[in-house]
């Protein structure tokens, strides 16, 4: 039996589980990371690939190390100092390349891949109804046979570090369509067409738009005018006393909550140097941008052009187009809802796990935390806005770490 097993090798599922070997008593054979990519951050890399990613929105004390300063210490010492770019008013940001290979170092040096096991997580249930231990049921490929291979693993906690898992959000006309994917899921950043249509006005639409437009024709369509934002929320949003006074004043998994949370994140928003850059793009006429709010798609002709048909009339058409809608609410995940329902776990307002404040653990239905813990987007109830974000994985940790050291103090020794 494991003591803490964290689901997720995500920024999140990496940080946390160094927070854990250095503040708590664990050993590392009592710690595991269970994620179904073949390295930690894989997911992440995909992403960061997919969109052609330059630089990070964070600022360069938000990566994957423990030590604040580790990414500045790391580029300096490797005359890498010119890869962190400044941003009027907020300190300076890594290139996706110096961030990558900040977090290499750090998962070699901590030797985490030897605490990573490549399966994915189906259920989670109690090893019986007296107990707080778990059991989680995995499945991996068997490279022997070729087949799937079922496994499961006994934790006296658990830690869901799962992000999104891989949902996005795809709007209701594009069922049916072929040559429409979304940048995340189907898309190949390698095939090159005369014009794509990038649909969405945020980050990953603007990096995506202006990656694509050095070599063919791009249409960007935002529903509403293009916003700058340099973060994703006010920093003070970082600090736990300026999260417990605006957001823990509301009771925990409430309409509040939610509210406050989502108010309070620039959602859709491009940071004022990539909008720069995206203008001067527009100016070179491989970029266009056209607002509107897209109501119908339809395959036209026997080459795979799509065309969309606008609210206000309008359409557009393209050899191909790329959804960059962000995510479906991580409370709406299919193996969120199988936990909760298999731990009689309580939810709040649209399925929002209801967590203690400050230990993250999600409570169960008799009102008792329960030995689950939560980080990322699941715990934005908690953590707040960033939780989702770099910051928030710190932040979290902040929190995680002596709960797990708690509850491994009090654990009964295994039979």
């Amino acid at each position: 039996m494991y003591e803490c097993v964290i689901v997720g090798g995500g920024i999140h599922g990496t940080y946390c589980c160094q927070r854990v070997l250095e503040e708590t008593d664990l050993e590392r054979e009592d710690l595991l990371i269970v994620d179904p990519n073949e390295r930690l951050l894989a997911s992440f890399r995909r992403k960061a690939a997919a969109c052609d990613m330059d630089e990070l929105r964070s600022t360069f004390v938000h990566h994957v190390g423990t030590e604040p300063f580790g990414l500045e210490s790391f580029a300096e010492g490797h005359d890498r100092e010119d890869e962190l770019r400044p941003t009027p008013g907020y300190p300076r940001r890594p290139t996706l390349s110096l961030f990558l290979d900040y977090a290499d170092y750090v998962i070699e040096r901590a030797n985490l891949a030897s605490l990573h096991r490549q399966a994915t997580v189906n259920s989670i249930r109690r090893s019986d109804q007296r107990s707080e231990h778990f059991v989680l049921e995995t499945t991996a490929e068997n490279r022997a046979t070729d087949s799937p291979a079922t496994e499961r693993i006994r934790t006296r906690t658990c830690v869901l570090a799962i992000g999104h898992g891989g949902r996005y959000r795809e709007p209701e006309w594009t069922d049916g369509v072929d040559s429409i994917t979304h940048v995340w899921s189907d898309f190949d950043p390698e095939r090159s067409v005369d014009e794509t249509v990038v649909v969405g006005g945020g980050i990953t639409a603007a990096q995506l738009a202006t990656c694509l437009a050095a070599r063919e024709s791009v249409t960007l369509c935002p529903r509403h005018e293009l916003e700058t934002a340099a973060i994703e929320a006010d920093p003070r949003w970082i600090n736990w006393n300026h999260i417990g006074h605006h957001l823990h004043r509301h009771p925990p998994g409430s309409r509040e909550r939610l509210e406050t949370v989502s108010e309070a994140r620039n959602d859709g928003t491009i940071p004022p140097t990539l909008f720069e850059r995206l203008e001067t793009v527009r100016e070179d006429e491989s970029l266009s941008v056209r607002r509107g709010d897209v109501r119908s798609a339809r395959a036209v002709g026997c080459d795979g052009r799509v065309r969309l048909l606008l609210a206000d009339g309008g359409c557009l058409s393209a050899d191909r187009v790329v959804l960059a809608t962000g995510f479906d609410p991580v409370f709406e995940h299919p193996f969120v809802d199988r936990a909760a329902d298999e731990l009689a776990l309580e939810r709040g307002y649209r399925g929002m796990p209801v967590l203690d404040d400050e230990t993250l653990a999600w409570t169960r239905g008799d009102g008792q935390p329960s030995s689950l813990f939560v980080t990322g987007a699941l715990a934005a109830g908690t953590v707040g806005p960033l939780a989702g974000n770099i910051a928030g994985a710190r932040r979290a940790a902040d929190r995680l770490a002596p709960a797990i050291a708690a509850a491994s103090n009090q654990a009964i020794p295994a039979d």
